[in-house]
């Protein structure tokens, strides 16, 4: 969960939290900027917010029940704010807003309207109308293609940026709410995009990730034709400035063979991927309707590590899927250990209603799913603290990115999406710079770095 926003005074305050995947913090980025015109500031706490947004991502399990518990904690600060004369507007947004709207605004009477992810474009309408009448509810009407053409231009945020190229899935796991929230898979049109990374670029940002919920399914239009996520990754990565590029996330189906290709081409294109697989069985794939074998996605690894052979890999999992079996878990842990992660995701299996797996017999015991995960995610952290540690001596280009939590040190981040924590100066922020690694933790790396003539990029 992340917080949007910095502390900043004006006559309206707007406060919003973001849940789940980059994506929504893709969507509370473009929320912040949409709002900006009315004279909506981010501030750091809900109490000093005229606006409360919930983005909400309906993935992760009890995902409904966590807005309940945080319009909970809202409510207070919404009745302080009453008994001083001052409204606060509040509003649930994201997958869960779409699928489940109107349960929300029947439930919780503290929220004032629920808005879809296709729909967040007409914020300013809903909230002038919200002055009027409190309690409407709006969830998906419109395409993605009409919610990109509402938007206003783009305001950078720091060194880094994330561009919204695809959105939508047409893949139906039978585990996933996105395809019922999110729609039908649409892709901007490719000029659409390199104009909004070069007004990116023109701002500072110096790494774009291209993001989408099947990013490499990529197809926008390019004069009259059909272009795929290499020749718009080609295309960026020409733009003046931008020094890094990424993509997520990915679906092991549309790796096709020039994308993997230019993993070896373009050094823009860091060497970090993440690649979900949810499972080492193929008879749970099966189940999954994931359309892809253990094999297929083994021989996809060992090709994009032909191509780049410094490529690490990060992947989701899902354990205790309806009918998992003990053996199926062991074919999971084989895949884990035949392939090496960086960096993983691993989560039990939770019902979503409405999806095809929710009504599946054979659900998994509690007790199972949790020794399953615990095995799983030992095996999954000792990879990562591996890897971590076999960058000890190293001497890494580093994007730094902000100012560290403590004085005198800057954080940034590594090729491979590492956390990097060393002394310097805040005039390197956006420079890419050599920082030999001395030290690793499970999640981030420290390390020493000496200015030298041509040592920032």
């Amino acid at each position: 969960m992340t917080q949007s926003g910095k502390e900043a005074s004006a006559a309206k305050g707007l406060y919003i939290e973001t849940y789940g995947c980059q994506m929504n913090v893709y969507d509370s980025e473009r929320m912040r900027d949409l709002l900006a015109p009315l004279g909506y500031a981010p501030v750091q706490s809900p109490s000093d917010a005229d606006l409360v947004i919930l983005n909400t991502c309906h993935i992760r399990e009890k995902a409904t029940e966590k807005v309940y518990s945080e319009v909970g904690r809202l409510r207070a600060h919404k009745q302080q704010r009453q008994a001083a004369g001052r409204d606060m507007t509040i509003v649930v947004a994201g997958c869960v807003a779409q699928a489940q709207g109107e349960e929300i605004m029947a439930r919780a009477t503290e929220v004032d309207f629920a808005v879809g992810p296709q729909s967040y474009h007409r914020l300013p309408e809903l909230i002038a109308r919200t002055a009027r009448e409190r309690g409407e509810t709006l969830v998906a009407e419109f395409t993605a293609e009409e919610k990109f053409d509402a938007l206003p231009a783009r305001v950078a945020d720091g060194v880094c940026a994330f561009v919204s190229v695809q959105e939508g899935c047409d893949k139906f796991c039978t585990f996933c709410v996105v395809p019922y929230t999110r729609g039908a898979e649409y892709s901007r049109p490719v000029e659409e995009v390199l104009a909004e990374a070069r007004a990116l670029a023109g701002q500072g940002v110096r790494e774009i990730t291209l993001i989408g919920q099947n990013v490499n399914a990529y197809h926008g239009a390019a004069n009259g034709r059909s272009a795929r996520l290499a020749e718009l990754i080609d295309r960026v990565a020409r733009i003046e400035g931008i020094a890094r590029i990424r993509y997520t996330t990915s679906h092991p189906l549309e790796m096709d063979d020039e994308l993997i290709a230019l993993h070896g081409a373009e050094p823009k294109l860091m060497p970090f991927l993440h690649l979900p697989v949810q499972s080492g069985s193929d008879r749970v794939l099966k189940a999954m309707n994931r359309k892809h074998t253990a094999a297929h996605y083994i021989d996809v690894v060992q090709k994009l590590r032909a191509a780049r052979p410094d490529l690490a890999l990060s992947s989701d999992f899902i354990v205790g899927f309806p009918g998992e079996r003990d053996a199926d878990f062991e074919e999971t842990l084989a895949l884990v250990r035949a392939v090496g992660f960086a960096q993983a995701y691993s989560f039990k299996y939770s019902r979503r209603p409405g999806t095809p797996a929710a009504s599946l017999g054979a659900q998994v015991s509690a007790a199972q799913m949790n020794e399953r995960l615990r095995m799983l995610q030992d095996a999954l952290i000792g990879q990562q603290r591996a890897f971590n540690a076999a960058q000890v001596g190293q001497t890494l280009p580093v994007l730094v990115a902000q100012r560290g939590r403590k004085p005198g040190q800057v954080h940034g981040r590594s090729p491979y999406l590492q956390a990097v924590h060393f002394e310097g100066p805040e005039s390197l922020i956006g420079a890419v710079v050599a920082v030999r690694i001395a030290a690793s933790t499970q999640n981030s790396l420290a390390g020493e770095w000496t200015p030298v003539r041509g040592a920032a990029a």
